[in-house]
C-alpha cells in the first residue's frame, strides 16, 4: 500500500450550485496531491494539501528547459450516484512513456493510482451539481511531472516533483456534440518524426497557439495538422485525435490515422475504436490526404468527421477550410455515427450502459 501524507488543515468545499459551463480550466477544486523523488530517495509519500502555490527555485530546470510532461483523465458522477474514473491506468501507462521520452523517472502505477484514489475521494462533492441542467459536468485530472531541481546545467535534473490538480468542467467546446469549423494549417507543423508528437510533453502546447490564432482570425475554432514530411497527410485536430466515416448506417466504416510517432496515442482514440466495433460499425487506420478529405466530402463518401480527447470526448467537425477552400462534412451537423460513438461513450463514464472489464475505477470514501 501507498504511504500516503494527508494534511488535515486542507478545506473541503462543496459547490451549492456550480455554474452549468464553467470555463475549461478555470474552476478548480480545493485540494491537491504532491510528491517528490530524489536519486537516493526515489519516490516520497504522496500528500494530500490544499490547491495552492508551489514553492520553486528560479532556477528550476523545469521552467528553463521544459522537462515537464503531463497527463488528463476524468472522473464522472455515475447514475448510482458514485464516482468512477475513466480507463486511469491506461493514463498512468502513458505518462510513464511520456516521463521516459524526456528522461525523468517514471511514476509508479500505483502511485499514480493511490493519487487518483486520494485527490477525487477528497474532492467529488463538487460534482454533487450534476443533474438535469448540468449532464455534462465531471473532474477534469491533470497530472504532472517536473525537474524540480535548481540546476542550469544542460543535463536531465537528477530531481523531480509530482503534482495532481482538479477542475470542474463541461465539455471542452460546449456541453454537447455541436459541430464546430475547423482551419488546416500549411505553415506550422505540430510534431516531427522522431520528436515528441508522440507524448504528452508540455513544450508540444505552446507552439501550435500562434496556428490557433491564425485559426481564429478565418472564423474557426481549431487547427487541423498535417504531416511535417510531405505537408498532405491529416494528423490531428488541436490536441486530439481525428476520425473519419464513410457510408452511411449499419455499414459505416469509422476511419482514424494511424499511430506513427507524430500522433498521441489517445486513451478516448482507442475506447472509441474498441465502442464502434461493440456497436457493429467497421473500424480502420488508414491515411487520410487532406485533398482526398475533401474530394470523398464532395463525393459523399466522408459522411461524418469527428475529434476526440479526454477534454473533447467526440466533437464533430461541421466545416473545413483550407487555403481558399471550403468544404461542409455531411449536413454541417452532427452525424448519426459520431452521435451514437458519443453517447455509447458518455454511457458507459456515467453508468448508463455497461463498461468493459478495467475501464473504470470506482473510488473509495475520503480516508
Amino acid at each position: 500500500m501507498t504511504d500516503i501524507v494527508t494534511d488535515r488543515t486542507a478545506r473541503t468545499t462543496v459547490a451549492a450550485q456550480a455554474p452549468k459551463s464553467p470555463e475549461f480550466g478555470a474552476s478548480f477544486t480545493a485540494h491537491m496531491v504532491t510528491a517528490s523523488w530524489t536519486a537516493d530517495g526515489g519516490w516520497s509519500p504522496l500528500v494530500l494539501q490544499p490547491h495552492g502555490p508551489l514553492p520553486m527555485s528560479p532556477a528550476m530546470v523545469g521552467l528553463h528547459y521544459g522537462q515537464v510532461v503531463f497527463e488528463g483523465l476524468k472522473a464522472h458522477r455515475r447514475t448510482d450516484g458514485t464516482v468512477s474514473v475513466f480507463r486511469p491506468d491506461r493514463h498512468a501507462a502513458r505518462l510513464a512513456e511520456s516521463a521516459r521520452r524526456l528522461a525523468i523517472p517514471p511514476l509508479p502505477e500505483r502511485l499514480f493510482l493511490d493519487a487518483v484514489d486520494l485527490l477525487v475521494a477528497a474532492d467529488q462533492d463538487e460534482l454533487q451539481h450534476v443533474g438535469p441542467n448540468a449532464p455534462a459536468l465531471s473532474l477534469y485530472l491533470r497530472p504532472l511531472l517536473y525537474a524540480s531541481e535548481a540546476h542550469l546545467g544542460l543535463r536531465p535534473a537528477r530531481e523531480y516533483a509530482f503534482l495532481l490538480i482538479a477542475f470542474v468542467t463541461g465539455g471542452f467546446f460546449a456541453d454537447g456534440p455541436e459541430p464546430v469549423p475547423v482551419w488546416v494549417s500549411t505553415r506550422h507543423h505540430r510534431a516531427a518524426p522522431g520528436g515528441t508528437g508522440a507524448v504528452k510533453f508540455a513544450g508540444n502546447y505552446a507552439p501550435t497557439y500562434l496556428a490557433q490564432e491564425e485559426a481564429a482570425r478565418a472564423g474557426c475554432r481549431q487547427v487541423v495538422w498535417l504531416d511535417a514530411a510531405e505537408r498532405r497527410w491529416v494528423e490531428e485536430l488541436g490536441g486530439m485525435n481525428l476520425f473519419f466515416v464513410r457510408g452511411r448506417g449499419a455499414g459505416a466504416q469509422v476511419v482514424t490515422p494511424p499511430l506513427g510517432g507524430t500522433l498521441l496515442p489517445g486513451v478516448t482514440r482507442d475506447s472509441l475504436l474498441h465502442l464502434a466495433t461493440r456497436l457493429g460499425y467497421e473500424t480502420r487506420e488508414e491515411r487520410v490526404a487532406v485533398d482526398q478529405w475533401r474530394a470523398e466530402c464532395a463525393a459523399g463518401t466522408i459522411t461524418e468527421t469527428f475529434a476526440s480527447g479526454t477534454a473533447a470526448a467526440v466533437t464533430p467537425v461541421g466545416s473545413v477550410r483550407h487555403g481558399d477552400a471550403e468544404w461542409r462534412i455531411g449536413d454541417g451537423g452532427a452525424g448519426p455515427v459520431t452521435l451514437a460513438l458519443h453517447n455509447a461513450l458518455t454511457g458507459v463514464q456515467t453508468g448508463r450502459s455497461p463498461a468493459p472489464d478495467g475501464w473504470l475505477r470506482k473510488v473509495p470514501p475520503r480516508r
